[in-house]
């Protein structure tokens, strides 16, 4: 079996840095507090094959013009091993990236701690893993590359935290080392499992990308954890207009057509710089529910950078409804979005959750209550927009927002009308009347308060999609240029006031 590229700290660092602009940060090293003869003969080896001091590079550059921490392990140099030195130079590093403000581009490859230097090496994993939480709670994106092989402490501590995690393709990422698992086990360690592919499709990475695109996808991600933009004004063809008096179950059937533009078309036609991340981070991922990061806007403008959790209805389609990992997979952004301080924009077009034995037993009720009460208390500013139909528990874990946007034929209802019809009449039936009864049209959600803004369908979206995802686009991107300008306690202070009175006249 082929390994991986074996790609240099100093080479990755040139392929991802606009060229020329890197500045190395490399400290001082602290002396060895016993050193062993063999192992100092060792670290001399390593100096004289490599040219570096150490395991770790730190440094600084540019990407795409913007200003960048980076630290790279050299698997070179003592298969890329952290003891007291190299840990001490990385934190540093990242004390420093977050005392000056910059983003940090990490990427290990490593074997992990370096068992020269036993125990007190191994506990260096804490206070790296500190410096990186107190980096990420300063606001301050942190983006990691995992490189073959990345294993042990190394993975299971700045390896395991970026916002956004990209991996080697094939390359070796585990906990424990498979020469390890095999000599402790007397076999070998399950093909498949420790490789960038598998932890990719179990939501653990976010992309498996080549060594040679990380630019890209690190010029993707900082365009949108970038500064923000003043409020644009609202372009003429997304100004407040009459609502026609289109029947309710017109507006639930126009929804369900296979040919309306759902997230996937959002996102291609009124956004850019669109980077998706991938599940919970926790093991779990959940293909109906889709998490980017993005900017909205069509125009030549900067754009309006957001996290975007949204209900993906061709997904749905093709694997179902989404589950309680779907939810959990929403929280994560729901997280992303407080800790960088970026908007969120939440997308409704479901016909509804999981109902199912494995939604039940995995809590699927528990995570739409933690869902909502996250929401609802989120600091940063948030804007839902119900896409299509919106029906259940599953469309209402995503609603609580500071502005609620709505599609002309989209709507909002506690089940779908031939459910709501089936508890009332035992039988479907009688599901256009109770649509036209329940208030969940875009008009009626709009008369009730539970939304702010109707988008126009001309007459439908199915018959106009990229003109309408574009009127989408301009839309969000005025209402989250003008959200992310309000005074932080006011707007969230508005948003409970909002849903407290819900419904009371």
């Amino acid at each position: 079996m082929s390994h991986p590229e074996r790609v240099r700290a100093l080479d990755l660092i040139e392929r991802v840095l606009d060229q020329g602009s890197f500045t190395v940060w490399n400290d001082p090293l602290p002396p060895l507090a016993a050193p062993d003869p063999a192992y100092t003969a060792e670290l001399a080896a390593a100096r004289a094959r490599t040219g570096l001091d150490e395991a770790l590079v730190t440094g600084e550059g540019r990407i795409h013009g913007r200003r960048v921490a980076v630290a790279a392990c050299e698997f070179d140099f003592l298969a890329g091993s952290i003891g007291v030195a190299g840990a001490e130079r990385l934190t540093l590093a990242v004390e420093r990236a977050t005392a000056e403000g910059l983003p940090l581009v990490a990427s290990p490859t490593s074997g992990g701690t370096r068992m020269q230097e036993g125990t007190v090496a191994f506990l260096q994993m804490v206070k790296i893993s500190a410096a990186v939480a107190a980096h990420r709670a300063a606001g301050l994106p942190y983006l990691v590359y995992l490189r073959h092989p990345t294993t042990g402490g190394v993975f299971a501590s700045w390896g395991s935290l970026g916002h956004v995690t990209a991996a080697q393709p094939g390359a070796l990422i585990g906990f424990l080392g498979p020469r390890v698992y095999e000599a402790l086990h007397e076999r070998p360690f399950p093909d498949g499992v420790q490789v960038a592919e598998n932890l990719y499709e179990h939501g653990l990475i976010d992309a498996v990308v080549p060594p040679d695109e990380l630019r890209r996808v690190a010029i993707k991600v900082f365009d949108v954890l970038g500064p923000g933009s003043a409020p644009p004004e609202p372009p003429p063809e997304v100004r407040a207009e009459p609502l026609p008096d289109v029947p309710a179950w017109t507006s639930v059937r126009r929804s369900r057509d296979p040919r309306r533009p759902g997230l996937r078309a959002l996102l291609r036609h009124g956004a850019r710089s669109v980077t998706p991340l991938r599940g919970t981070g926790e093991g779990e991922s959940e293909p109906a529910l889709r998490l980017v990061l993005a900017r909205f806007g069509v125009g030549a403008g900067p754009g309006a950078p957001c996290v975007v959790l949204g209900q993906d209805r061709t997904r749905q389609s093709e694997h179902g409804p989404f589950g309680p990992a779907g939810l959990r997979q929403a929280r994560r952004g729901m997280r992303l979005a407080a800790e960088l301080g970026l908007p969120l924009v939440t997308v409704v077009d479901t016909a509804g959750a999981a109902l199912s034995r494995e939604a039940e037993e995995g809590g699927l009720a528990g995570e739409i209550a933690r869902c909502l009460a996250e929401l609802v208390l989120l600091p940063a500013p948030t804007v839902c927009l119900l896409l299509g139909q919106g029906s259940g528990g599953g469309a209402l874990a995503l609603l609580p927002a500071d502005r609620v946007i709505c599609a002309r034929h989209a709507w909002l209802s506690p089940l779908p009308p031939e459910g709501a019809a089936a508890i009332l009449y035992r039988g479907t039936e009688r599901a256009a009347e109770i649509a036209g009864r329940q208030g969940i049209r875009s008009a009626d959600l709009l008369r009730d308060g539970i939304v702010d803004r109707v988008v126009p369908e001309d007459p439908d979206a199915a018959e106009e999609p990229e003109a309408f995802v574009r009127r989408v686009a301009a839309v969000l991107e005025h209402e989250l240029s003008t959200l992310r300008v309000l005074d932080p306690d006011e707007r969230l202070a508005a948003r409970m006031v909002r849903y407290r009175r819900l419904g009371l006249s």
